[in-house]
């Protein structure tokens, strides 16, 4: 007899004495604890950028929609110098992906520049 029929039941009869009722709460079900959240947030304007910031200070990976400011806008350039300030000094890394997101990552997660095909 292969695996399979052993798994479907190829040919054999079985009765409900043949199986075992199993209770879901004789089995622990909660997720473990994570090493790493990533978190999504939308940056408008400079206050926004705290909670980022302590994000990836916490160790936790942020992807920012940036869509809602001007790019052009001087708060852009200095929102994006602070957010790099902040992934050198926790040895994680920054990019910008097209003009509406920024991905920020903690210490020791680095953004690959390359598309995967």
């Amino acid at each position: 007899m292969g695996i399979m029929n052993r798994l479907i039941g190829g040919g054999a009869t079985h009765s409900t004495e043949d199986y075992v009722e199993l209770d879901l709460d004789d089995f622990d079900t909660a997720r473990g604890e994570a090493g790493m959240t990533v978190h999504i947030a939308e940056i408008s304007g400079q206050q926004d950028v705290v909670a980022i910031k302590d994000a990836v200070y916490d160790g936790d990976f942020v992807i920012a929609d940036i869509t809602r400011l001007r790019t052009q806008d001087r708060t852009v350039e200095h929102i994006i110098d602070e957010l790099q300030q902040v992934a050198r000094e926790v040895d994680g890394d920054i990019v910008q992906k097209g003009d509406d997101q920024l991905i920020v990552t903690p210490t020791g997660v680095n953004i690959s520049r390359q598309k995967l095909s």
